[in-house]
């Protein structure tokens, strides 16, 4: 990675870390403290990432308009991109997710997949729930996945519209 730069953000969940280049967003995470960041030279696509963010827990924005450069294999970049697929406010499962890319069988590997998602809340893989409606998997904690979807108003059970 060149020139990266390195921010951090409170959130509602605790803080955010936010890396990323001139040219595009590397990864967004939860993390329990700061380390070392390069606030003073941040690209602007590291500042926008960070505002959106933030109209983003204001309740204010529902979509993000960010360049996105995930690090991953190729399936795990194919089933990233079908996740921003995935309109706010609703939900889909894992296996609807797997047949979406071509093979109900692939649905353990496109777990997998999201779990490795380096991009959290931006590319929404916390939107993926079990088919029996329950909050499975979410390598930022089961509690930030809720607390993401009763943001949304798409917490199972509340009314809630699911995709496909």
């Amino acid at each position: 990675m060149r020139n990266t730069a390195i921010t951090y953000m409170d959130s509602p969940m605790g803080k955010i870390k936010i890396v990323g280049d001139a040219d595009a967003i590397k990864m967004v995470g939860f993390v329990d403290k700061e380390g070392e960041s390069t606030d003073d030279i941040l690209p602007l696509v590291v500042r926008n990432c960070k505002k959106q963010l933030n109209e983003y827990f204001k309740g204010k924005r529902k979509e993000f308009n960010l360049r996105l450069a995930p690090e991953g294999t190729d399936f795990q970049k194919e089933v990233w991109e079908a996740l921003l697929d995935i309109p706010y406010g609703t939900t889909t499962t894992y296996a609807k997710q797997s047949v979406k890319l071509g093979d109900i069988k692939k649905i353990r590997a496109v777990g997998s997949a999201n779990g490795k998602n380096p991009i959290a809340i931006i590319i929404p893989c916390h939107r993926v729930i079990g088919s029996d409606g329950s909050l499975t998997g979410y390598a930022s904690g089961l509690q930030n996945k809720e607390w993401l979807l009763r943001h949304e108003k798409c917490m199972p059970g509340q009314n809630q519209t699911s995709l496909f």
